[in-house]
């Protein structure tokens, strides 16, 4: 069996605010690296003692060089570094049997440890009509290439969101959202027991998970923050700009013109100066 695990940072045991995530000023974030190399290392010691063969790992947050390499599990393969075409699901395709999304937060506008979807310019994104955030548009990234993604572990309300998409995906919850920037953790033996726990309980039923099912072409929507930031994403050949709303829009073909299309957007509009 192969696994591919897609690991963010906001969702992981522990972390609560962005002085764990932010490279450049976060105070606690060599301790976040570690905290979601650990993660990382619970679920692969999981899926190996399970029986899977082969696991690949995609650093999945902000420059995506956040996992201690040196420490990871030496039976996983990393994927790490920035640019990649596809980010979070970058070299996820029908070769591998499962995907299992580690770290992960809901999207933006909702409640939930460190909400958000993709950036801070993005005020909600559509796929087919359905708003979707991070785990949700990854997934169906995923389903296109008939990947279930069984398993995603984070707050009790990415717990939520994810099993509203994915009827039946085992959620390996190791905090309790108190606030956007608080929860109550579990400590860091129960967290990585439950990690564990779910990681086996999802490769279990991996039978009764289906793909995330959707459509294409897909149509594609992203509701902006500000006029500033629609009118450069609009840019975008092809794109159309709906000026009450800050909405742009785009149809793709697949799954890879789908993420790369968004990433072009999202980053032309993190361009626009806010005043």
């Amino acid at each position: 069996m192969k696994l591919f695990l897609s690991v963010d940072m906001e969702g992981i045991s522990g972390i609560v605010d962005t002085s764990y995530i932010n490279p450049d000023s976060g105070v606690n974030y060599q301790r976040g690296r570690q905290f979601m190399t650990q993660d990382a290392n619970a679920v692969i010691e999981a899926a190996l003692e399970w029986g899977v063969k082969e696991i690949v790992v995609a650093d999945s947050h902000n420059t995506m060089n956040n996992i201690l390499w040196e420490s990871l599990h030496p039976a996983a393969r990393l994927i790490a570094g920035t640019p990649r075409d596809c980010s979070m699901v970058q070299g996820l395709d029908e070769s591998f049997d499962a995907a299992m999304f580690i770290g992960y937060h809901t999207r933006q506008g909702i409640p939930g440890v460190l909400s958000h979807t993709m950036s801070g310019v993005i005020h909600n994104l559509y796929v087919n009509g359905r708003v979707v955030g991070e785990f949700g548009f990854n997934a169906i990234y995923a389903g296109l290439y008939q990947v279930p993604v069984c398993m995603v572990s984070g707050d009790n309300l990415i717990a939520v969101e994810a099993s509203e998409l994915i009827p039946g995906i085992s959620t390996a919850i190791v905090k309790q959202a108190v606030s956007r920037t608080a929860a109550l953790c579990l400590p860091r033996e129960e967290a990585t027991a439950e990690l564990k726990q779910k990681t086996k309980a999802a490769l279990s039923q991996l039978k009764t998970i289906a793909p995330l099912q959707t459509a294409t072409p897909l149509e594609v929507a992203i509701e902006f923050s500000h006029a500033g930031q629609a009118e450069l994403a609009a840019i975008v050949p092809g794109s159309h700009y709906e000026t009450k709303s800050n909405t742009v829009s785009f149809r793709a073909a697949d799954q890879v013109e789908m993420y790369k299309t968004m990433r072009a957007m999202l980053n032309l509009a993190s361009g626009a100066e806010f005043f």
